[in-house]
This record gives structure tokens, C-alpha cells and sequence, in this order.
């Protein structure tokens, strides 16, 4: 078969960086069209995948939104010339091209206030997959598994982590810190907001007393030289076995303070959409322990020095990890076998039908310590 796979973020391609080696190793042609946005292309050709770039853009939401046009049109034109059996996709891309190619078309989504991507995909997507934790009803379509989009990438079947990133980090056996900030840039950004510059200063000043600080700026907007912190300068693939080696991930983003549960790193998270209509693989993920959802940052710095000096937090946590892992599944075999049964998802093992009955999110509970 033929598979079209759309990556436009570097989340999208750690996604299905796995799902196109299978495929390939079973015999079926894959062609992945990739937006040139951040790190996408330089972890594509990491994962050695078989891309064509149709567009780019920066970090901005002018940048995407001037860029769309031409966008749409040179991925439409390229989905018709490969002509698929089946294109893959997050967002809104990836369904005109499967309905303009006849192709059946399967989407992946997980964040709730995507709500543009949502409208396209239950008007043109033949099925439409979230984790479990989704918080809203997306209609007939859709179809739901008992994990998260990064258990793709980070399922212990996919993924071993390389502590010889300590020695390539320089910081040996000492402890160190990932702090991660949000370039806010795409269209489900618009509105909401994360760390401000004081408070980045801030706390890279306060847990500098405590651990290495290594700043992931997607913006490129912090002058890191100017801080007691160090820019997390390995190449962007290496960022997951960092992200298992350290002692605390703070973030204001959304997919690394998955990516830090998954992988057993104590978590912080504060941006704007903290709060009662929080995202549901969030409240999962607070309810497990695993990460602290923080609104006000005077409670984020409190948070992330009470993890950094709790000397038992790596142990509860690795525990809290495996106890989540052992019921979450492999979605790269469940995605791949899924691709192999584009007509008939609902026998494959592992999914089933949305029971939500309401797209009105449901209250966050408080985690455990």
C-alpha cells in the first residue's frame, strides 16, 4: 500500500518516525511531506525518513498564517502526484489532501483546544484517534486508545534511553534541570502565554543553586550567555535521553511534560491553559503524580525547588512510571496495524469508540506529592 504521512512540527515526526520504518520494513511505499519549522527537518533526517518539504515557517503565528496559502497548495499538489492509499496527519493539512486524493484518511490528536484542526477533520477524515484522556466528542468518527501520542516514541518497546548524554551535557554524575519554553506560534496558541523574560531569569537564578540549568528555547528568544543557565545545544535528538537523565523538567510548553512523565522526570508545567479546562491527558498525568500543573508562577518556582531537593522524588516517580506504562499502549504497533486496516480500525486491538457524551471538560483534581 501506499502511505502519505504529513510531520510539521518535531512532535509530529517523533510521532511517526517508527510507523514509517515499519511500514517500510513490511513492503509498502511511504512518502512523508514535512513542514521546515523549528527542528522538524534536522530530526526527519535523524529518523532517516523519506521527506519532501512543502513549506516553512518560523516561530511566529504571522509567519504561519502568511505561509498557509502557498502551503496548502504545494502539499495538495504533491499528495496528488504520490496518490496514497492512506494519508496520516495531525492537523489540518492532512485531511484536504486525503479527501482531494480519495486516499482514506487518519488523524491523530490529543490537545483539546485545537478546535479549527477538529472542525477540517470531522468534515473530511474518515477516523479520528485520541488517547482516552480526550475530553471532548468529536463525533462518529472518532475512535480513542489507552495511552498518549508520545507513547509512540517513548513505549518502552521503542525507546532505551543513552545515559552517555551526562558525559556529551558535561555534567557527569551531577544533577541538572531542562527548562523548556513555548515559542507559542502555532494557530491553537493564539491567546495564551507562558513564562514571561523576569520569570525565566528568575528561576534559571533559584535552581542554579541546586542543579546545571540547560535552557530549550523553541522561540530562540532567551539570551542564554546573559543567565547562569547553559543552552541545551546537542543535536535536537538527543533531547529525550536528556530529558530521562534529568532530575526536573520545567516547562511551559505541552508535549515535553508528557515526554517527562513517560519517561519518569519529576515535571513542572505552567502556561495559560492550566486550569479547570485543562487538557485531559494533563489532569491524567497530575492525578498519577507525575506532573505538577502549576497557574501562578510564584507557586512553579516553589514547586520545582520542593521536587529538585526531595530526594525521593526519582524513586517515586520511576514507580508512578511504570505503573502508567504497564497499561499504555504500543501506539506505534497499534498505528501500524491500524494503517494495515484503514476500513476496519475497529478491529484492531487496542481501540475503540469515544464514550464522551459531552465536549465540556470535566473539573482538574490535585496530584499526589
Amino acid at each position: 500500500m501506499r502511505y502519505l504521512i504529513f510531520v510539521n512540527t518535531p512532535a509530529h515526526v517523533h510521532l511517526y518516525k517508527n510507523v514509517v520504518a515499519e511500514l517500510q520494513a513490511r513492503d509498502h511505499e511511504v512518502r512523508v511531506l514535512a513542514r521546515d519549522y523549528g527542528c522538524t527537518l534536522a530530526l526527519a533526517d535523524a529518523a532517516d525518513l523519506p521527506y519532501t518539504v512543502y513549506g516553512g515557517c518560523d516561530t511566529t503565528k504571522r509567519s504561519l498564517l502568511t505561509n498557509l496559502p502557498r502551503q496548502y497548495a504545494r502539499a495538495l499538489a504533491e499528495a496528488r502526484r504520490f496518490d496514497p492509499d492512506v494519508v496520516f496527519g495531525i492537523g489540518a493539512y492532512a485531511a484536504p489532501a486525503g479527501a482531494l486524493t480519495g486516499a482514506r484518511t487518519i488523524l491523530v490528536h490529543d490537545s483539546e483546544p485545537t478546535t479549527l484542526d477538529h472542525r477540517i477533520a470531522r468534515a473530511l477524515a474518515d477516523a479520528l484517534l485520541t488517547p482516552d484522556t480526550f475530553r471532548r466528542d468529536l463525533g462518529p468518527k472518532h475512535r480513542v486508545f489507552h495511552g498518549f501520542k508520545e507513547s509512540a516514541y517513548l513505549h518502552p518497546e521503542t525507546f532505551d534511553a543513552d545515559p552517555s548524554v551526562r558525559d556529551d551535557l558535561g555534567v557527569g554524575e551531577d544533577p541538572f534541570v531542562v527548562l523548556r519554553l513555548n515559542a507559542f506560534g502555532s494557530h491553537h496558541d493564539v491567546g495564551h502565554g507562558g513564562f514571561t523574560p523576569d520569570q525565566v531569569r528568575e528561576l534559571i537564578t533559584a535552581l542554579d543553586e541546586h542543579a546545571t540549568v540547560f535552557v530549550s528555547d523553541e522561540g530562540g528568544d532567551l539570551d542564554v550567555g546573559a543567565t547562569a543557565a547553559r543552552p541545551f545545544d546537542l543535536h535536537p535528538a538527543r533531547l529525550h535521553d536528556a530529558l530521562a537523565e534529568a532530575s526536573l523538567l520545567v516547562a511551559d510548553t505541552q508535549t515535553m511534560v508528557t515526554e517527562a512523565a513517560l519517561l519518569g522526570t519529576p515535571a513542572v508545567r505552567s502556561n495559560s491553559f492550566v486550569g479547570e479546562d485543562d487538557m485531559g491527558n494533563f489532569v491524567e498525568l497530575a492525578e498519577r503524580g507525575l506532573v505538577r500543573n502549576v497557574a501562578e508562577f510564584e507557586g512553579v518556582l516553589s514547586t520545582a525547588l520542593e521536587l529538585l531537593t526531595d530526594d525521593g522524588a526519582a524513586e517515586r516517580w520511576a514507580t508512578r512510571r511504570e505503573a502508567l506504562l504497564s497499561e499504555t499502549v504500543d501506539l506505534t504497533e497499534l498505528l501500524v496495524n491500524v494503517a494495515e486496516n484503514p476500513r476496519d480500525i475497529d478491529r484492531v486491538t487496542g481501540i475503540s469508540r469515544s464514550t464522551r457524551e459531552t465536549e465540556s471538560p470535566s473539573p482538574t483534581h490535585s496530584s499526589p506529592g
